[in-house]
């Protein structure tokens, strides 16, 4: 969007307001014409018997023509279709109401007088131009949700009490303090860029020697000190709004901007009451109790209705099958730079995590919240991230295994003195996420005897196997002290059962504690292929004898599926032993055994030519 003055806006207002047609302005609607005629005393008495004629014309009226209460009716009636919109402002509504009472005197000269607030907003305005000197009543003056990043404070009308430029891209104050209207007694910038570093020497009685109430909300101030020393000059200011800056994060803010301005009212939208006067007195004198620092709680307490990972295979399987381990994490961001400080300051602003609940749903989770799925690289990678916008670190509570309800127990403090940063954080929040990891442990013994397998040693495997029994007493004792003690894990594997987003704007306007509780709808668990269980191996067994007594067996073909579909399976779960010894009773049971020439060894299962 091009640039627009603020002038070019109201001619725009002006121009909706449709003052000049139906039922305003002076038409053949409008009978309030024929009234000039009749006041005018000049002519001689033949034109003088004609306007009189006129007059009874007027009164006996024509059907195109419409009484003045019907227009007015119009116009002021709320289910009009010529009725203004809600955001117009009453001076609006009056002056629609002048123009079909009397419409001649709807001149720009009227106009600029007639008007004492100015409401222009969310316009596009980047410009506040010297034509608003015409204005010479207006006394307020709103621009707020506009694109002004400089005004200059000489295009201002002098008679201004109420100056309001909250949203815009205001940096600074330098323009506006130039020539301030002498009478104001309320400035709002909240919600721009000031810095209070350069700006806050701006904010005196030397500029503003009548302000009542300043906003200065959503800003970028920092010093609360410097900032105090120079509000302490506006003796006659009485309404404060702070809130959205960083400094409000500073242990001790409230009370030390209480004593610091004692004919202070309202701080922060809320009413100074004789009690917290009476607390925070003498706090102004000790500037020393005043750091730069905010100091943040962060405590995560439980999780609840997440599924029994552990399945009953898992419980049936051998000596030689691996140890799975599941473990339960809750991973949140915070701010970087921090530091691990503990402070001594009684006011303490905290983020409190009451409770983590992931409980199932009838319905269907909501979209903000990721229900998880089954393990891939994506998720292995979780905490490798990279990190948002707003430059968060990721911190983890302690790992706990799986119960019912998983108590975390997690506290930490978290200090830094990056305020802006800090508020960058909290407005835009924070992610949420609970983590499943899945550790596999392998016995040492069976480690070693796969890397033997790997390096071609197979034949001395097989050899000392046909040992007797006697020699082999001691090497299968110690084998089976060391394997229950030593294992080898492999790297975990991680799985998100949901993250949410928690929003903690709130601790910028004045709330000293957020509890959320994250409900992450349906889990969905984790589905893999399981072996069939001896039961059912029988099972099938007797099926297949009778399938084939009917049919007259399988196809090879079809025979091949099904082995191709096991040997995956026991190529991903279990041991290279128990995977060796599998694979030479299935090809030996296999009637297409003739085409397969070769000796399988251990090197050759590394392959998948012999599932083919």
């Amino acid at each position: 969007m091009g640039g627009l003055s603020a002038s070019a806006a109201f001619r725009e207002h002006l121009r909706r307001l449709c003052l000049g047609e139906f039922p305003c302005g002076a038409g053949s609607w409008n009978r309030s014409r024929f009234e000039l005629r009749k006041r005018k005393p000049e002519g001689n008495a033949a034109q003088r018997e004609a306007d009189a004629g006129t007059a009874q014309h007027q009164e006996t009226g024509t059907p195109s023509e419409e009484s003045l209460e019907t227009l007015m009716e119009f116009v002021s009636s709320q289910d009009s279709p010529w009725a203004l919109s809600p955001d117009c402002s009453p001076e609006d509504q009056h002056l629609r109401e002048l123009a079909v009472q009397s419409p001649q005197l709807i001149r720009d000269n009227f106009i600029f007088l007639f008007f004492r607030s100015l409401r222009i907003v969310d316009k596009g305005v980047n410009e506040v131009d010297e034509n608003l000197l015409k204005f010479q009543n207006l006394e307020e003056l709103i621009l707020s949700a506009n694109q002004i990043s400089k005004i200059n404070s000489a295009h201002l009308p002098r008679t201004l009490k109420v100056l309001e430029l909250c949203g815009n891209e205001i940096v600074g104050l330098q323009d506006l303090c130039s020539h301030p209207p002498p009478e104001l007694q309320h400035l709002g910038l909240g919600y721009n860029r000031l810095l209070g570093s350069s700006e806050d020497k701006y904010l005196t009685a030397e500029f503003w020697p009548n302000l009542l109430s300043l906003d200065l909300s959503f800003n970028n101030f920092t010093d609360l000190l410097g900032i105090v020393s120079k509000l302490a000059t506006l003796w006659r200011l009485r309404t404060l709004v702070l809130l959205g800056n960083p400094l409000v994060l500073i242990p001790g803010y409230r009370g030390f901007v209480i004593d610091s301005l004692p004919k202070l009212c309202i701080l922060d939208d809320r009413n100074i009451s004789p009690d917290e006067k009476h607390q925070f007195h003498g706090l102004s004198s000790k500037p020393d109790l005043i750091v730069n620092k905010a100091q943040l709680v962060v405590s995560v307490g439980k999780i609840k209705g997440v599924p029994n990972p552990i399945k009953p295979e898992e419980l049936e399987s051998g000596p030689e099958s691996p140890v799975i381990t599941h473990s339960y994490y809750v991973t949140y961001e915070f701010v970087e730079r921090e530091k691990a400080e503990d402070t001594n300051n009684a006011e303490v602003i905290k983020f409190h995590q009451s409770q983590m609940v992931a409980t199932p749903n009838p319905g269907s989770p909501p979209e903000s919240v990721d229900t998880g799925g089954l393990e891939s690289p994506a998720i292995s990678s979780l905490l490798q991230q990279e990190p948002p916008a707003n430059r968060a670190n990721r911190h983890l509570t302690p790992r706990k295994p799986w119960s019912e309800t998983i108590e975390c127990s997690h506290r930490r403090e978290h200090v830094t003195g990056d305020l802006v940063a800090l508020k960058a954080f909290l407005m835009t929040g924070t992610t949420v996420t609970v983590v499943e990891e899945k550790v596999l442990s392998w016995p040492i013994a069976a480690a070693v005897a796969e890397d033997a397998g790997k390096k071609g040693k197979a034949e001395k495997g097989k050899a000392e196997k046909e040992k007797p029994k006697d020699g082999g007493k001691g090497n299968k004792q110690k084998k089976k002290k060391e394997s229950p003690i030593e294992l080898r894990s492999d790297p975990p594997l991680l799985r998100s059962l949901g993250s949410g987003h928690v929003n903690l704007e709130s601790l910028l306007t004045g709330d000293q504690l957020v509890t959320v509780v994250c409900d992450f709808g349906v889990l969905i668990t984790e589905e893999t292929t399981q072996p069939p269980s001896p039961k059912e191996k029988d099972g099938k067994k007797s099926k297949d004898k009778n399938k084939k007594t009917k049919t007259g067996g399988e196809s090879p073909a079809s025979q091949k599926t099904t082995v191709a579909a096991k040997a995956r399976w026991y190529r991903q779960s279990c041991t290279p032993e128990i995977l060796y010894c599998w694979a030479r009773k299935q090809f030996a049971e296999l009637p297409f055994k003739e085409n397969l020439t070769r000796q399988i060894t251990r090197e050759q299962l590394a392959w998948p030519l012999w599932v083919c």
